[in-house]
């Protein structure tokens, strides 16, 4: 199993894709492809001491969607994940952990098909929301930001979901969901399986059990920003009450990484256009380095 050890070191990629994401306000385009900007601004790589494995370029934002027209730039996010599965294979072939640096959550399609690609993985997926939307519970689905946990263990369109012939890239027991606190999401994901740690519980010994087993290769793990209460960080497309603190944070993502079959990290949905001052960007950077130095 692979984890950060000596010889396998850590290796940022910015994946600055906004596509899963609907438009703030009219006449706007998403700002969290702008994230990588501002914690790159934070000293992030310097700090961390990692390689740079530059910038993986997305395709263009299309902001216009209606209901029945499908995903919202669906095609797009399927060619994207491509790529950035690709890439997160070439880090990991040279001995690296991959840092992927949001952009939206949709770019977990792109490690979720590396991963599946070599074998069979985990999701630790810390969030404030379960992005479990599918035609299954929802009349319909447009911004797969909002259902990428639906996307990566089967559930929607094959374009998305069955890339290579790989269907489900994660299985639901091989997934447990930190943070989550909307009742809606947690009703929708009660009877799949899935496992789930609510609020501010953050217990390394239940995550593990789900992904320390030896039906394993390891697991990946997800971090969107909004996991953290509005409190400490607001500047997310979706805030909400009741998250974790930055020590908890910090806590759970160190305890995680150092698992393992720790293979790698993304964190998304952080949105400079709401941190004028760059002081949430800084927190969160932060954060990334004390949890992986």
């Amino acid at each position: 199993m692979n984890r950060i050890t000596p010889d396998r070191h850590l290796t940022v990629l910015d994946a600055p894709s906004n596509l899963g994401l609907r438009p703030l306000a009219p006449d706007t385009i998403p700002g969290c492809y702008k994230a990588p900007w501002a914690l790159r601004n934070a000293g992030l790589v310097q700090r961390l001491g990692a390689a740079d494995a530059g910038t993986l370029v997305p395709p263009r934002y299309v902001a216009t969607w209606e209901p029945g027209s499908g995903v919202r730039n669906g095609p797009a996010i399927a060619a994207y994940a491509r790529r950035l599965a690709d890439k997160v294979s070439g880090i990991r072939a040279a001995g690296g952990f991959p840092v992927l640096l949001g952009g939206d959550c949709s770019i977990m399609l792109g490690p979720a098909l590396a991963l599946r690609r070599s074998g069979r993985y985990g999701v630790a997926y810390l969030d404030a929301h379960a992005d479990f939307r599918h035609l299954g519970n929802s009349p319909h689905v447009g911004a797969a930001a909002g259902e990428d946990l639906a996307l990566i263990t089967g559930r929607g369109d094959d374009y998305l979901t069955d890339i290579d012939g790989l269907r489900p890239y994660v299985r639901d027991e091989d997934v447990i969901v930190i943070g989550v606190r909307d009742e809606e999401d947690l009703r929708d994901i009660a009877d799949t399986g899935i496992a789930h740690l609510p609020g501010t519980d953050i217990s390394l010994d239940d995550a593990s059990k789900v992904l320390v087993r030896d039906e394993l290769d390891g697991f990946w793990i997800h971090v969107d920003a909004d996991v953290l209460d509005p409190s400490v960080l607001s500047a997310v497309d979706s805030p909400t009450p009741g998250g974790l603190d930055a020590a908890q944070l910090t806590e759970l993502i160190r305890g995680l990484v150092r698992l393992p079959g720790a293979a790698g990290l993304e964190v998304t949905i952080l949105d400079p256009d709401l941190d004028e001052d760059g002081s949430q960007a800084a927190l969160l950077a932060d954060i990334l380095v004390a949890a992986l130095t």
